[in-house]
């Protein structure tokens, strides 16, 4: 069995304790033995990006350009087989796989563009004779701590931005799923990026999250997880010496609302793939799906017949819709909502047991609970899992008062045929991103990712919003 290091200044280094990285559509596949890095290692990481941040962050856009350009042309190249190593070790299916290495290519693409779009301002000043220039240099050594959910494409859209505006990384991927992560640290080291310049240490949140926490030589951290984390993450961050900036994505209770005038064909399309595909395992599921009087009862009837022809199996299988969840842990959680929602009171209409397959894995039947209250646990909790709820409210102004009511803000989404309450939701859904017609779930790389409230903290990823958390701000005055 393959041994699977870090990547520090440049190489391969064996650690001292490696774990195993196992296939939750089949736990008797067994990826490798992957590197549990410690707070030395962590330590020769930051030295060594320290190192090589004077002459990366004076380096030409072209020379960035280059390097990540170069990357994405490898990653596309090998979408397939990236995208069966992606289903493989995180269970979503191998489609869906190959989709989310497909848009890790296209994100280093972008930015591979951004970078030779850099700009700043020249204004004159309010003083007679004096020019002032603003521009935008990179903030440093910058710490990437990314999830399991989406094990290239969120690593990529945290990389390539660091990378193109000239900062150095290193990066901690989840500890579940840290094959692609490191597949693709290998591509954009063979593309070209200097030794030290983007560093690799994989291991427990608890050591290696928390050893970069803690070291003064990060300049910046920006996390893709849970809320409790987040939080203890941002904590950690503005007590530091020096304090360090801090970006949070921390998930989502997301409503997707369905009218009385909606198409029924694309409103159950839209809460399908929401809520169940990728095994429910997006911050911007749907997860909570509100309805209105006159179209509830036909438009219950419509998911559940559209579940029943769900196929839930292997990852790798043809024609799986649904893949397995992604370790033990995640399962149980999955599973003890069903016991809540239905101690609470809730109609499970459908689904909500464990499976068994011809292989051994991680099979939960996706659920949909009816009946439910807007002050149930189903409704306030995020699950992370194929679990969804159906809230029944009278009207449009009642379903608005719905989806916002949550601590979270991350997406939202309307299923109508009516240009007034889609225009009136997309100005009022206290969301970041609101969708209309389509599932809250699935978002384009070129614009901004991100919530409000407790779904997120800090500038927002991707697109060219990404600039303002990877950069800092100078003005310089000159006097002729």
């Amino acid at each position: 069995m393959s041994q699977e290091t870090n990547f520090i200044a440049g190489e391969w280094v064996v650690a001292s304790k490696a774990t195993a990285n196992i296939n939750p559509s089949d736990t008797n596949d067994v990826l490798g033995e992957f590197a549990q890095g410690s707070s030395a290692d962590v330590g020769e990481a930051v030295a060594a990006a320290r190192a090589a941040f004077p002459r990366w962050s004076r380096s030409t856009p072209q020379e960035r350009h280059d390097v990540l350009k170069r990357t994405g042309d490898e990653i596309l190249a090998r979408k397939d087989e990236l995208g069966r190593l992606l289903s493989r070790e995180e269970g979503k299916t191998l489609p869906e796989g190959v989709g989310e290495v497909t848009r890790a290519a296209q994100i280093f693409h972008f930015f591979a563009g951004e970078c030779l779009r850099q700009a700043g301002d020249k204004l004159a000043s309010v003083r007679p004779g004096v020019e002032v220039e603003v521009t935008r240099e990179p903030i440093g050594v910058v710490g990437l701590i990314t999830p399991w959910n989406f094990p290239i494409a969120i690593p990529a859209w945290k990389i390539a931005p660091a990378l193109a505006y000239g900062n150095c990384v290193v990066i901690k991927p989840a500890e579940l799923v840290p094959g692609s992560a490191r597949a693709l640290v290998d591509i954009i080291a063979r593309a070209g990026v200097p030794a030290g310049v983007l560093n690799l240490v994989m291991g427990k949140g608890s050591v290696v999250g928390q050893a970069m926490l803690e070291h003064p030589g990060i300049d910046a951290i920006s996390f893709t997880g849970s809320v409790p984390t987040g939080r203890a993450i941002a904590a950690a961050c503005v007590a530091a010496q020096p304090m360090k900036k801090v970006q949070l994505e921390m998930g989502g209770k997301n409503p997707l609302v369905v009218l009385d005038d909606a198409d029924l064909t694309v409103a159950v399309d839209c809460a399908v793939n929401g809520a169940f595909f990728s095994t429910g395992q997006r911050c911007t599921a749907s997860s909570r799906i509100i309805v209105t009087e006159g179209i509830h009862n036909r438009f219950v009837d419509a998911v559940a017949e559209r579940m029943k022809a769900l196929v839930v199996d292997d990852a790798l299988k043809a024609g799986t819709h649904i893949g397995p969840v992604v370790d033990a842990k995640q399962l149980e959680q999955d599973l003890s909502y069903i016991d809540i929602g239905k101690a609470e009171g809730a109609r499970l209409v459908l689904g909500g047991e464990r499976l068994n397959r011809a292989t051994p894995g991680f099979y939960m039947a996706p659920a949909l609970f009816t009946e439910t209250t807007a002050d149930m646990r189903l409704n306030r909790e995020e699950i992370f899992g194929p679990v969804a709820s159906v809230l029944r409210v009278k009207d449009y102004d009642a379903a608005l008062a719905a989806a916002n009511d949550t601590a979270f803000g991350l997406s939202a989404g309307i299923c109508t045929t009516s240009l007034k309450y889609s225009s009136h939701f997309k100005r009022n859904a206290e969301a970041g991103m609101v969708m209309v017609n389509l599932p809250t779930a699935g978002v384009d790389y070129h614009v901004p990712f991100g919530g409000r409230k407790g779904s997120s903290y800090g500038s927002r990823e991707q697109g060219r919003y990404a600039v303002e958390f990877y950069t800092t701000v100078k003005t310089s005055y000159t006097l002729p």
